[in-house]
């Protein structure tokens, strides 16, 4: 595509300026150097390229160069020095603009995406600001959120890693990459997985085996919020429930939610339940992390005592023990369900850390 013709506007009286300086061997004015800059401010809200404009100049002194008066060597200096001093003001005035132009786009877009992930303005409005950004929030999108030993801001070396890699991997597919509270946020198409499968993978390696957690996708500017809002709490659910998983999905997660939706009968299943465990020596804790570690491993005897650095009958000892606490019987399948459910419970609860 052509570049677009530049009016001669933008040199303003640059060759009666060339001629002037070639004549008396003057430097330029300093209104003059203001004028140049205001012209390349100009020329950069213009939506003109820096190069066009620079090729623009010089141009006009080569159609300006013939004249008599840039016959010696001394006007001849005093040119070419004006013509340095013309077009430096000129790209100073232009970059300015340019850093201005930076600024309010980095702004405008820190105010969308703030908007986007809080649920804030219009949600019309907020459809016709996304398409400025990539996103047509008519359709379903999902949001993964990646968080790592440090906090990050769009400028960091780890944000920018990531996000080219899935530029580089995944061009013209309609994404978002950004920072929020310290934490790599990604929002992509619902029906392109994959996008948020390699984000996942990118950010676990860029952060150095940070956490990543991905939401369910939804349809339109508050199905980004609610997906954003998952991915958040399945990574504190993960930092509750001490995961391992390095990618953790809402979708996987869901019996969590509902398990705590009453908070209050929770509560008192994790008391009743686990709550003689306090009387035992050491309190409750060993023996909490006991049943925690036994139903992770399948209710296996062996794998248990291997996963807690004990001998099978010392565990044996603390079923036993656990038994003659609580009235269960952790190895009962009727008991074990209710001992699992509490064991969550008191997890999601932080018991016996935090009174419940």
């Amino acid at each position: 595509m052509p570049e677009p013709e530049i009016p001669d506007e933008y040199l303003g009286d640059y060759a009666r300026i060339l001629a002037d300086v070639a004549a008396t061997g003057r430097r330029l004015t300093r209104d003059e150097l203001d004028t140049r800059r205001l012209l390349g401010r100009e020329a950069a809200e213009g939506g003109f390229q820096l190069r066009a404009l620079v090729g623009l100049h010089l141009a006009a002194t080569r159609t300006a160069w013939p004249r008599a008066a840039f016959a010696d060597d001394a006007s001849t200096d005093s040119v070419l020095a004006a013509v340095e001093q013309a077009v430096d003001a000129f790209a100073e005035g232009f970059e300015r603009a340019q850093r201005l132009t930076v600024r309010r786009e980095e702004a405008a877009r820190r105010e969308f995406i703030d908007d986007l992930l809080y649920g804030r303005s219009d949600l019309g409005r907020l459809a016709e600001r996304a398409t400025r950004f990539g996103l047509r929030l008519s359709r379903a999108h999902a949001v993964a959120v990646a968080t790592g030993p440090e906090a990050y801001t769009e400028t960091d070396s780890v944000p920018r890693a990531v996000e080219a890699a899935l530029l580089t991997r995944f061009s013209g597919r309609k994404i978002l990459i950004t920072t929020k509270d310290g934490r790599l946020v990604c929002i992509a198409p619902g029906s392109q997985p994959d996008v948020l499968r390699y984000f996942a993978k990118q950010s676990h390696a860029a952060t150095d085996g940070g956490r990543v957690a991905v939401g369910r996708p939804h349809r339109g500017p508050g199905g980004v919020v609610q997906s954003y809002d998952e991915a958040l709490d399945a990574l504190d659910l993960a930092e509750r429930m001490d995961l391992d998983d390095p990618v953790l999905y809402a979708a996987d997660l869901l019996v969590y939610p509902v398990l705590t939706r009453d908070r209050q009968a929770m509560a008192d299943l994790v008391r009743s339940q686990l709550g003689p465990l306090q009387q035992a020596r050491g309190g409750a804790e060993p023996l909490l992390k006991t049943l925690s570690v036994y139903f992770d491993a399948g209710c296996v005897s062996a794998e248990t005592a291997r996963r807690l650095s004990l001998s099978v009958r010392a565990l044996t000892y603390r079923l036993e023990r656990i038994h003659q606490l609580t009235g269960s019987d952790p190895s009962d399948p009727m008991h074990r369900y209710t001992l699992q459910t509490a064991v969550i419970g008191a997890r999601l609860l932080d018991w016996p850390a935090k009174e419940v």
